[in-house]
């Protein structure tokens, strides 16, 4: 029997290919993005409805509600890739960052929580490889980050057993936020190299992940941060 799964950020490398994994697999998918252009062109590939919202705006989430009411589990790939040393961050970088990692994420989860309570449901969150690893720089999106993971925690222990929360945290992967950086390819290849794998992360690695923890395959995982990040956390 196919399920439906709500993705937002659907655009970007990671929740694109989740989507398309989860369609391939027989799923019905309901896509959130930004941009009209962009998600409508992955609607057309995939043959997934959409709504198109920005998780900054007041309201996102009923706009959402609106076109879909009922879901099996929720991935929220949202992200952002904040950079500044400590001296040149204000408390606005903070506000921002946190609005579309964290507090957003929180507005999703509260306006479908009956919902994936009845349906014993699973929510996916994104969070990265600097919250737990050190990084120059970092500090905006590190800290952002390790909130969405002490949420996750949280939320898995409140939920139980009815709905199930996990999250996934990348090393940086080739996507359109990381493309500002990748396109030096002399730092790029050096990141590279900073991973026991050698290589950036695709889409992919992390969707694949992903589809696992939304569906029932996962049915006895919660509470869990997952790195995907080439081994960069543990190994490096």
């Amino acid at each position: 029997m196919s399920e439906k799964y709500l993705i937002f950020g659907a655009t970007g490398s990671i929740g694109s290919s989740l989507a398309e994994q989860l369609v391939n697999s027989g799923n019905l998918v309901h896509l959130v993005g930004r941009s009209e252009s962009e998600t409508k062109n992955v609607s057309e590939k995939l043959g997934c409805a959409f709504t198109i919202a920005d998780v900054l705006q007041d309201g996102f989430v009923d706009k959402v509600k609106n076109d879909i009411s009922d879901v099996k589990g929720i991935a929220y790939c949202v992200g952002s890739i904040d950079l500044k040393p400590l001296r040149m961050v204000s408390e606005q970088d903070f506000n921002k960052c946190m609005k579309l990692n964290l507090y957003s994420a929180v507005e999703v989860i509260k306006g479908y929580q009956d919902n994936l309570k009845k349906n014993k449901g699973s929510v996916v969150l994104f969070s990265t490889v600097a919250a737990q690893r050190g990084f120059t720089n970092h500090a905006i999106i590190a800290s952002t980050k390790a909130a969405v993971e002490g949420l996750t925690v949280s939320l898995a222990a409140e939920f139980a057993p009815n709905i199930r929360v996990n999250c996934i945290a990348p090393s940086l992967t080739n996507s359109k936020i990381a493309e500002p950086m990748l396109k030096n390819k002399a730092l790029a290849d050096g990141i590279a190299k900073a991973h026991p794998l050698k290589r950036l992360g695709e889409g992919k690695d992390s969707a694949s992940l992903a589809k696992f923890l939304i569906t029932d395959d996962s049915s006895w995982v919660t509470g869990q941060i997952i790195a995907v990040d080439g081994g960069r956390s543990k190994l490096s």
